[in-house]
């Protein structure tokens, strides 16, 4: 039998993204099939998530599970069908979203290639807590405005991209707290001299598997982030102050004007005296490169 907590939204308007339809599903019986060939909703995409049971996809030739934790993702153009199984011993429980437009299937595509058509996400992760908050927005407060939802749906998309570049990563909690412990210092201590070894003994872990964590995790290394907070220091200062160009490099870290310099153009093209006073191409006070 089915029990279900759903909404649909019907518009003419295809100028911007948003829901087509969403909800919350229990499902226990074998009819339960949705395959592309039987379906209206061409250009849309479909995230559903298992909280409990099991269900399966079929695409590609493949049949993937469904478990627990995992969800799905099709693009409904896609030839695919997903269902549940009468052999199941429990019912198949789940939330998903229908989302209409272009960029939701650009995204889609950025997350299948890195991650396949099944993902597999805690169920208090960000990215499931905001699928429950869209629902509960619907549901509670009564909101059907289109643009409303719109941004609600961008924002969750947006946790998708971030969660599954986050996946791909693939480290462990005290990997992530060294290289947090590595970016901290780097933050607070960029004008004193820093090394590879003084950095790594400050996480207390080998210097080479920091930066193997820190390639994997930032796609850069330890010194290169410090040369970028560097960067961002120097062209602060020569915006807001008057400090001669040998200073500033000096606050900034930079063993010498002339290695200053060199740096320097290499991210802005220009010496630092040009860009003090190309304010019409450059008219900020601080650029981040994190």
């Amino acid at each position: 039998m089915y029990h279900t907590v759903s909404y649909a939204f019907r518009n003419d308007d295809a100028s911007i993204m948003t829901v087509d339809s969403v909800g919350w599903q229990n499902v226990s019986h074998p009819k339960y099939r949705c395959s592309s060939d039987a379906r209206p909703d061409s250009g849309h995409v479909v995230f559903q998530y298992t909280l409990s049971g099991q269900g399966y996809l079929d695409i590609g030739g493949q049949t993937l599970s469904l478990p627990k934790g995992h969800a799905l993702l099709v693009k409904v153009d896609d030839e695919h069908c997903y269902y549940y199984q009468e052999e199941n011993e429990q019912p198949w429980e789940f939330v998903w979203i229908n989302i209409r437009g272009e960029e939701a299937s650009r995204i889609w595509n950025l997350v299948i290639e890195k991650e396949g058509h099944v993902i597999s996400r805690s169920a208090d992760s960000p990215l499931i807590q905001e699928l429950w908050n869209i629902i509960r927005l619907i549901n509670q407060e009564k909101v059907t405005d289109r643009y409303r939802l719109s941004v609600q749906v961008y924002q969750w998309l947006l946790t998708l991209v971030q969660s599954s570049r986050d996946a791909e990563k693939d480290i462990g909690e005290l990997s992530v707290n060294a290289i947090e412990k590595c970016k901290q210092y780097v933050r607070e201590n960029y004008a004193a001299p820093i090394t590879l070894d003084m950095l790594a003994q400050h996480c207390e872990i080998n210097k080479h598997y920091l930066c193997r964590l820190f390639q994997r995790s930032e796609q850069t290394s330890p010194l290169a982030y410090l040369k970028d907070r560097r960067i961002e220091a120097a062209l602060t200062l020569l915006r807001t102050t008057e400090l001669p160009i040998s200073v500033i490099g000096q606050k900034c870290g930079f063993e010498s004007p002339s290695y200053f310099g060199k740096v320097f153009r290499q991210y802005m093209s220009m010496s630092p005296t040009d860009y003090r006073l190309n304010k019409l191409d450059f008219p900020y006070e601080a650029i981040y490169y994190e």
